[in-house]
């Protein structure tokens, strides 16, 4: 979407490990694709596990004609393993990736080579100049391994100088941490765009795991209102698609670049708040 009066939003996709989970994601792709995105971004698994899946999704999804930006995790891995797989992603004419440390995976001795994301960008861009796009993650509340906010931002600024051209944030439900966010980093000379990363709500359990592990904070009053659906699904969703199309609002009015939607392979509540917005 490249409507100066329209911001440019984003969809994010897992590699589907069945050939089921492969038919329901096309299905699901296919009316996402109506909402005319700048691109799809595909997941990586922790030290590569889902490498040959990334790709796969990757090639079909440009294959309809639509641009795709595979994730790169570097954590565990080496710099042969992470050349070679930006060779592959070249000789595909993919130009653009999000790079990420990612997370350690189970039965791992070491983290391998790369220790954190500024290195991986660094890396690519030694490796490939400017052939690729990279985007890299931020984290309006702080990483939940971080030292302390005022580490985490430094790190982030790591990222940009490193060669990074623009970044996504983690998700969040708090507007307000996202501009004090993108206001620290103007501070420290960071002009990249910071697309808000943004979590359609649809499950209370799902969300309340998703954001126990990445360290995104559930204000009180949702959790509370969640809580009081118990098991109203529908309830659920309503809510959620409120709220979430409320904050997706403030965010655009007061100038993020664009939205970055965590779809989990959905495309029910993605296009419902979207549409909202556009249509407003």
């Amino acid at each position: 979407m490249s409507q100066p009066d329209r911001p440019n939003f984003s969809i994010e996709f897992f590699p589907p490990k069945t050939p089921e989970g492969q038919r329901k994601l096309r299905v699901e792709r296919a009316k996402l694709a109506e909402l005319n995105p700048m691109y799809f971004s595909v997941t990586f698994g922790a030290g590569g596990s889902t490498q040959q899946g990334t790709l796969d999704t990757v090639l079909e999804i440009r294959a309809e004609g639509w641009e795709a930006a595979p994730h790169l995790s570097c954590i565990g891995g080496s710099a042969q393993s992470i050349r070679s797989v930006l060779k592959q992603y070249q000789a595909h004419g993919i130009r653009r990736v999000v790079a990420l440390r990612g997370d350690l995976p189970s039965g791992y001795g070491s983290n391998g080579e790369f220790r954190y994301a500024d290195e991986l960008v660094g890396f690519i861009r030694k490796e490939t100049g400017d052939w690729f796009q990279i985007e890299v993650a931020a984290y309006p509340e702080m990483h939940p391994q971080a030292r302390s906010p005022e580490d985490d931002l430094i790190n982030f600024v790591r990222k940009i100088k490193a060669g990074a051209n623009a970044a996504i944030t983690q998700y969040f439900y708090n507007a307000d941490a996202y501009f004090q966010f993108v206001d620290a980093a103007r501070k420290l000379g960071v002009t990249v765009p910071i697309v808000a990363g943004i979590m359609p709500i649809t499950n209370y359990t799902q969300l309340m795991r998703f954001s126990d592990m990445c360290g995104a904070e559930i204000p009180r009053w949702i959790r509370l209102k969640l809580a009081g659906f118990c098991d109203d699904s529908e309830s659920i969703k309503a809510f959620g698609i409120d709220v979430v199309t409320q904050m997706c609002e403030r965010l655009l009015a007061g100038g993020a670049p664009g939205l970055h939607f965590y779809s989990l392979n959905q495309a029910p509540a993605t296009m419902t708040i979207w549409r909202r917005l556009v249509s407003r």
